[in-house]
């Protein structure tokens, strides 16, 4: 089984990021930073006071449209308002979404907030933007067995990617979650971007599950991000001797991350 994660950046590289993802052939497939405006296709402005980009209106239904035969999940952590291609500020939902293959059973479904809880906002923050994480059951019938897959978006901090107490709550959080939607003979991936460094006390708190990061110390940013820190995103596994193989892609390059790629 393909499992590959991937922060989209909003799709703000899209002509790079359309191509891969009808190529990557996942079968499960989940993406960070989608969004949702309705009513709206095309392109988007996205302001919140220290950054503004382009985003794609409804990044969703464009993976949907390339993916059509996926079982497809979005959920949405915030939402605000962006500008579109006239001009006319529009509400766009923010968050994560999962698309497994169409020959693979999904059995199950479990969603938390992991920071804060849904925000409707007036204005884009810049901090303390609440933040969600899915998980899915799949049955992998090559392996006759069941695997769990977690991903989220970490909550982002301008002030850096160490630990803080809001990051030690949503490790717990997180950790309740794995707890839930697992059941004992899985084979369990957590992924996504994290926002933490290696060294994290998340990895600890994940570590007591029985879960191994496959990342590490690894350059997880292209080179459309400039800032000096390279860590952000991370994969973890319940089994390391189930990984075929395990690789942060570096080409193409689709996003601002780097997309993880496991095979088991």
């Amino acid at each position: 089984m393909r499992i590959v994660s991937v922060n989209t950046w909003g799709g703000a590289m899209f002509e790079q990021l359309a191509p891969w993802i009808e190529t990557v052939e996942a079968e499960v497939l989940c993406l960070q930073e989608v969004t949702r405006t309705p009513g709206a296709g095309g392109w988007t402005r996205f302001e919140d006071g220290e950054r503004s980009l382009p985003q794609r209106a409804n990044l969703f239904q464009d993976v949907r449209a390339l993916r059509p035969t996926d079982q497809s999940i979005m959920l949405v952590s915030d939402a605000g308002p962006v500008t579109d291609e006239s001009g006319i500020r529009r509400r766009q939902d923010f968050g994560i979404a999962t698309f497994v293959h169409e020959e693979v059973p999904m059995v199950g479904v479990q969603t938390s907030f992991v920071h804060g809880e849904f925000v409707d906002h007036d204005d884009w923050s810049v901090e303390d933007r609440p933040r969600t994480a899915l998980a899915i059951r799949v049955i992998d019938r090559p392996h006759d067995r069941s695997v769990a897959v977690l991903q989220l978006h970490g909550l982002r901090d301008p002030r850096g990617k160490q630990d803080t107490p809001a990051r030690k709550e949503q490790a717990e959080r997180l950790a309740e979650l794995v707890e839930r939607a697992r059941a004992e003979a899985d084979l369990t991936v957590v992924c996504g971007d994290l926002n933490l460094l290696p060294d994290s006390e998340t990895f600890t708190v994940l570590g007591k599950l029985g879960l191994t990061d496959l990342v590490g110390r690894a350059d997880t940013r292209t080179s459309a991000y400039t800032k000096p820190t390279r860590h952000a995103s991370y994969l973890l596994v319940s089994d390391p001797a189930a990984v075929k193989s395990f690789s942060v892609m570096t080409e193409p390059e689709v996003s601002d991350h780097r997309a993880l790629i496991l095979e088991t």
